[in-house]
């Protein structure tokens, strides 16, 4: 399966000139599942929920971006996952959408809400689900997700060999920690993070990059640079991510005892 990630520094609050990038970098790729940023559509800091909705749509796969994307996995006879964000009749979340040629395959809420994002987006409350492409289970987690091991766990558990990671990173630290999430549910693992600078609500972030893949052990198939646009695509073998003995006496989800855990 040839996976991988765009990273790239989305207009703030314009989806038509966002996708517009998006079908430019992906113009001659090969790809069978390609991951990008979380909000790719929208950018990342709004002073206001209203601003916020103009470049917002549904998760039907009707609106600007989303059919955008559709379309474009349909040419590529491939999976898209991106962030968008998300307008509900009770308000906004920041989402994640999975598409291929027949459209939406699956829509995620992100549920750790980082920092100021709690000003704009709803919780998230749609669980961590998990879907099938091409016979193989994938889950969706965004940003700050990472620093959440349930989050990662819950997704192996349902039974996902590799974890799409669309992210907005301005931490030093998730790139580094997505090693330990693929190798303790011993899953593959792709974040695509953003680059760039932005202002607003009274601050001013810069996106650190380095996307990356990871495999079930752990090692980085590739990493982008810090500050660049990049497109990366590797082939992996995602059987990998269903063998999860340890050692020969060790089954990392057999050897879990959850009723120890509880408080």
């Amino acid at each position: 399966m040839k996976v991988g990630f765009f990273q790239f520094c989305p207009r703030h609050g314009d989806a038509a000139a966002n996708l517009s990038i998006i079908n430019a970098a992906l113009k001659k790729a090969e790809f069978d599942l390609l991951v990008l940023p979380e909000l790719a559509s929208t950018g990342y800091l709004f002073d206001d929920p209203r601003e916020l909705l103009a470049s917002s749509e549904d998760a039907s796969g009707t609106g600007l971006f989303l059919s955008g994307l559709i379309a474009l996995a349909k040419e590529h006879r491939a999976c898209i996952v991106s962030g968008f964000s998300e307008r509900a009749p009770e308000g906004l979340y920041n989402s994640a959408a999975a598409v291929d040629n027949n459209g939406v395959l699956s829509v995620y809420r992100k549920v750790h809400l980082f920092n100021s994002e709690k000003d704009l987006f709803l919780p998230g409350n749609s669980g961590f689900p998990v879907f099938t492409y091409q016979q193989v289970c994938l889950g969706m987690m965004i940003c700050f997700d990472w620093i959440f091991p349930e989050a990662a766990r819950t997704l192996a558990l349902k039974g996902a060999q590799i974890l799409c990671h669309p992210a907005n990173l301005v931490l030093p630290w998730c790139q580094s920690a997505m090693v330990t999430r693929s190798l303790e549910n011993a899953v593959f693992s792709i974040t695509a993070n953003r680059i760039g600078a932005e202002t607003g609500q009274g601050q001013s972030l810069r996106f650190t990059g380095k996307s990356q893949v990871l495999t079930p052990t752990g090692e980085v198939l590739t990493q982008a640079v810090e500050d660049g646009q990049a497109l990366h695509i590797v082939e992996i073998d995602p059987a990998r991510a269903l063998y999860k003995r340890f050692s020969p006496g060790n089954d990392l989800f057999a050897d879990r005892r959850p009723n120890q855990y509880e408080r």
